[in-house]
């Protein structure tokens, strides 16, 4: 089984950027998108509705702002969109596609770079999802939750980590809240799990040279339940053609259903 993530920092950007010429052949049976920034009534071209694929859109209410959207070769049993809190939910950041036995969902945290206002939305977030993600995990069902987490969680995950103590994204209270889910309700890391080296990033800031001097941070995650450890068989951050600020990040699994 093959997901890939990405957020595309706006999808007809993308598109123009060469996405959808690309994706066919990564073979993938999801894909996980985030940032759509569009409406989809204004995605009328057919690459957003890939012909291989059963498509699902879940739009932010604000025009030009977050949404995220799941492709699934296999038609779903279920598509649910939201996680039943209403600030976030009116963002589209919360897309969960139900297949057999296991969900997959596409998942865009809020960004708290842009101001305090923001980083206290931010921390709205943390707070209402860490209970949603201990339900999930308590139901007999495997979940992959793949997406811009906007976390990096240890100076692995970034090459600036010393002076970023202060900076969203890698503030102590944000990194300890991914402790809490990995190592008290038993997510997991599924890149980690497979790929322990340095310099693996999948966003770059668009000043300086920071592309191409590969200064990153990983801030793209898949997160796997409990039952899925180990199933993890190979990873890849795809940085040979620039979609976005971010780049798609491919997991493959062992997973019979």
């Amino acid at each position: 089984m093959r997901i890939l993530t990405l957020n595309c920092n706006g999808i007809r950007s993308a598109a123009r950027k060469g996405l959808y010429d690309w994706l066919p052949a990564q073979q993938a049976d999801f894909v996980c998108l985030q940032e759509t920034k569009a409406q989809e009534h204004q995605l009328d071209h057919e690459h957003f509705r890939p012909a291989d694929y059963h498509w699902h859109y879940f739009d932010a209410e604000k025009k030009g702002y977050a949404g995220t959207a799941v492709y699934s070769r296999v038609k779903p049993d279920r598509v649910i969109r939201g996680f039943g809190v209403d600030e976030f939910d009116r963002e589209g950041r919360y897309l969960e596609v139900q297949v057999g036995n296991l969900s997959v969902v596409s998942l865009y945290l809020p960004s708290g770079s842009s101001g305090p206002e923001r980083q206290a939305s931010k921390f709205r977030f943390l707070e209402a999802f860490l209970p949603h993600l201990a339900k999930l995990q308590r139901r007999k069902r495997d979940y992959v939750l793949c997406g811009d987490w906007n976390i990096a969680h240890k100076p692995i995950d970034l090459r600036n980590w010393k002076a970023n103590h202060k900076n969203s994204g890698f503030l102590p209270e944000e990194r300890a809240w991914l402790d809490d889910i990995y190592d008290r309700q038993g997510w997991i890391d599924t890149f980690r799990e497979v790929n322990q080296e340095p310099d693996q990033y999948t966003w770059w800031s668009n000043r300086g040279q920071a592309w191409a001097k590969n200064v990153g941070w990983r801030l793209d995650y898949q997160v796997a339940s409990a039952g899925l450890r180990g199933r993890a068989r190979a990873v890849s951050i795809y940085k040979e053609q620039r979609f976005s600020d971010h780049a798609p990040l491919t997991i493959d699994y062992e997973y019979a259903g």
